[in-house]
């Protein structure tokens, strides 16, 4: 009986959580197409997602958040996105963060300066790794920014790019090559307060324009020695585990889902309110156009159950192996898909940008510059079946 009014708790503080994330989407939507024409940071819809304590999701309670999983944070990240996609890519990196804070993967005294921050104000956070020259870590390479020692402090100089939500950034975990004799690949703790940062504006992206993914330069920035999250020798590859993989992957497709939904209910209200005069009935009466929508319904139910269950395993602590980067590519491509479907059966009303088919579509596209991208996911996918298949062939056993 104890067990199953926990659960039914539980179920009901997800829902409750979820419904608060749809409310704020809401009204995040009536500023969503003025954020996608000027590019502005839209700084008050994160000081509503704190004072909705939403900041804090996956924070544990113990640390005073609301210690929800990977199937909640999903949800919200979607539900936003209906709202603001720019919104809520920045929150997804933000929990992203926060989920390998929970799991125990940085120094208790750098979580607990994040996280007392978090309770106090939008203190977002997020990676600042890729840069000019060497593109995404994922492609490979060492990144030119530097880290040298000063005393019982790090002297920082260099330039990141994409650095999602940089505007309204109050952390950066920087990846820093060390200067010494090893060098070390370092990931440092860096308040964006300190002196030495600058931003520089140079996302002018065609989808996800509010995101503020510009550049960040670091000169001679002072960061304390103990500010270091992770490191590692530099002659290896740089570190990635599954954990925090299945965690970023599904968050970041989540969003996308949110934005197709997003396309299908505009395309639904415009099918469903337009009756030409030449039709004498809305337009969502013409079998064609039910047909398009119920291929959109197809893509939008298969990546909600892809979400659903890959959260639900690494929640139970199951291992998904590579699924949920599987998961990344299909929610992904199908969302493109919707949007691209949207603009199709929308017709020229559908290129209207009052209609906001078209921000769909530009922001679902941008979707496909996240590392690691498509291509590099087949081609993984790809050696790993032939490994596969060539070790049970050699074994004389028949292939999985």
């Amino acid at each position: 009986m104890t067990a199953h009014v926990t659960a039914l708790k539980t179920a009901t503080a997800e829902r409750d959580v979820i419904a608060s994330a749809q409310e704020l989407a809401s009204s995040f939507a009536q500023t969503a197409a003025h954020h996608d024409r000027t590019g502005e940071f839209p700084a008050a819809n994160f000081q509503a997602l704190f004072e909705a304590g939403l900041l804090g999701l996956v924070t544990a309670r113990e640390q005073g958040g609301l210690g929800e999983g990977l199937e909640t944070a999903q949800a919200v990240i979607s539900a936003i996105a209906v709202g603001e996609p720019s919104t809520a890519l920045v929150l997804a990196m933000h929990y992203n963060n926060h989920a390998a804070i929970r799991r125990g993967d940085w120094p208790s005294h750098l979580a607990e300066l994040v996280l007392e921050a978090n309770r106090k104000r939008p203190a977002l956070l997020n990676a600042a790794q890729a840069e000019p020259g060497m593109g995404s870590p994922a492609h490979g390479g060492l990144p030119a920014t530097t880290a040298r020692q000063d005393g019982d402090h790090w002297i920082i100089n260099g330039r990141k790019s994409f650095v999602t939500g940089l505007t309204g950034l109050a952390f950066a975990n920087v990846l820093a090559l060390t200067e010494e004799t090893e060098p070390r690949l370092i990931q440092l703790l860096v308040p964006l307060d300190l002196d030495g940062m600058s931003q520089v504006k140079t996302w002018e992206a065609a989808g996800m324009y509010a995101t503020a993914s510009d550049d960040l330069v670091l000169r001679d920035v002072r960061v304390p020695l103990d500010h270091i999250i992770a490191e590692q020798l530099a002659t290896e590859p740089l570190r990635r585990d599954e954990a925090g993989g299945n965690v970023f992957f599904t968050l970041l497709a989540a969003v996308y889902q949110g934005v197709a939904i997003s396309a299908r209910n505009d395309l639904l209200a415009h099918l469903t309110q337009h009756s030409p005069s030449s039709l004498g009935a809305p337009l969502s009466t013409i079998p064609r156009l039910q047909e398009g929508l119920g291929e959109i319904e197809v893509l939008l139910a298969s990546n909600a159950r892809l979400l659903q269950s890959v959260s639900r395993d690494v929640d139970a602590g199951r291992s998904v192996g590579t699924d949920a980067m599987v998961l990344r590519h299909a929610v992904i491509e199908n969302a493109v898909r919707v949007t691209d479907l949207a603009l199709e059966l929308g017709g020229n009303r559908g290129l209207r940008r009052d209609y906001h088919l078209e921000r769909h579509h530009r922001d679902a596209l941008t979707a496909r510059a996240h590392a690691p991208q498509s291509h590099m996911i087949r081609t993984t996918l790809g050696k790993a079946a032939i490994a596969r298949f060539t070790a049970a062939t050699n074994a004389g056993k028949p292939a999985r």
